[in-house]
């Protein structure tokens, strides 16, 4: 899609969230409890995913309107 020369960084409300899960990752032992998290990662992984194709898609767009060629993308956005 597109090269980053440099890294996007951070808020301080992002480091402290991925600092929240972190510790919570380290204090579960129960398995269920780590799938749990797991899946909750895993949903908000896809759901920025999606914005961010979204917020791209507008922009590349004159009308706004979606391609459904930009919904499902084979690069994904990190």
């Amino acid at each position: 899609m597109f090269a980053m020369s440099t890294p996007i960084a951070l808020t301080m409300g992002q480091q402290f969230e991925i600092e929240r899960f972190s510790r919570a990752i380290d204090a579960t032992a129960d398995a269920a409890q780590l799938r749990s998290i797991a899946k909750q990662l895993l949903q908000a992984w896809h759901t920025q995913k999606a914005a961010t194709t979204w917020v791209i898609n507008q922009q590349m767009t004159p009308s706004g309107t979606v391609r459904p060629e930009m919904l499902e993308s084979e690069h994904p956005v990190e």
